[in-house]
């Protein structure tokens, strides 16, 4: 069963921060484009780690009236505490420069996402989820030519059921991936370009 095609001028991987922001820089910079955004998770914001403290400067650029637009950033952080643990005792230290968080807020990253996901669609971004990309599709001369959702409808023997749909192509101009720190289509590009030659290891850390 063939699967059926769609032609975007840029199709992104991924409903995270970075893809739902270049979403909107793209049609911010020229209404015009086609951009679609396909999110594996069953809404946009399902598959975003919870917490975090968020600094505002790159959505000021992004939307500069986003207070106005009731952006989910409602708790600011008031107080900063850098401790050194023993065993026993916790001793205070001066918190390093880096570090303050007077002007951030703490924030649920599912609610922001979900919020940045309106300000997209409101531009005319397409977002589809529950639809993982599964493959990634090349062009004769080998440039990226897209991506393709997985089959749906198989059995566990991996072979397709009555229910058997196939996935679906999507074709770009450019295609972004913005899957996060390991994305497995991601690491395919690694890969087959040698994308990581002469860099050093990712560093990344979750607290």
């Amino acid at each position: 069963m063939e699967r059926e095609a769609m032609e975007f001028d840029v199709v992104i991987v991924g409903g995270g921060p970075s893809g739902l922001s270049a979403s909107i820089r793209l049609k911010q910079i020229n209404p015009e484009l086609t951009v679609c955004v396909l999110e594996k998770g069953s809404e946009v914001g399902a598959h975003i780690l919870s917490g975090a403290v968020f600094e505002t400067r790159a959505l000021d650029e992004l939307i500069p009236d986003w207070r106005d637009r009731d952006a989910p950033l409602n708790c600011p952080a008031k107080d900063d505490s850098f401790l050194f643990l023993t065993e026993k005792k916790a001793f205070k230290l001066p918190t390093p420069p880096q570090m303050h968080n007077h002007g951030n807020y703490i924030i649920s990253l599912g609610n922001l996402c979900r919020w940045l996901a309106g300000q997209a669609e409101e531009l005319g971004v397409e977002i589809y989820p529950g639809f993982a990309a599964a493959e990634v599709l090349y062009h004769d001369d080998g440039s990226v030519k897209g991506v393709a959702t997985g089959d749906m409808g198989l059995g566990k023997d991996g072979q397709p059921t009555a229910n058997y749909t196939p996935g679906m192509e999507l074709h770009a101009r450019q295609t972004i991936f913005a899957e996060g720190c390991r994305g497995s289509l991601t690491k395919e590009l690694w890969a087959k370009y040698d994308l990581r030659k002469d860099c050093d290891p990712q560093t990344y850390g979750i607290g």
